[in-house]
């Protein structure tokens, strides 16, 4: 998909801001940490496929529903989108919350349905 100019800068701005993981780092991080894997797609998307045992928070709802779902603040949270844009986004807000564990995985989905974890629709 090709993004506008201006998402890009959003993006580009956010990701200087927070913590990025990529698909071998998550796999070796999730074998030993604790952590939410949070897909923050659309519905559709989720419908579609995603990561079992994923919590579905998409980025319309995760400021206003987080705090309920995850209360723990210094939780590990790894955030997924399609490509890792959204989940970007949602990180830098989630750390303006207070959540210090927020990461955003650099190639979302497309990534992880390559990535050999079990996934479910």
């Amino acid at each position: 998909m090709k993004h506008n100019p201006g998402f890009l800068k959003l993006v580009d701005d956010a990701k200087a801001r927070v913590q990025q993981i990529d698909i071998e780092g998550y796999k070796k991080m999730a074998a030993r940490e604790p952590h939410v894997l949070v897909d923050t797609r659309e519905d559709n998307e989720w419908a579609a496929g995603h990561v079992a045992g994923a919590v579905h928070l998409s980025r319309g709802i995760i400021e206003r529903d987080i705090e309920t779902q995850v209360p723990d603040k210094a939780a590990t949270l790894v955030l997924y989108c399609d490509g890792g844009f959204r989940s970007a986004l949602v990180a830098d807000n989630l750390q303006k919350m207070g959540y210090t564990g927020a990461i955003s995985l650099d190639g979302g989905w497309r990534a992880l349905k390559e990535s050999g974890l079990a996934l479910e629709k």
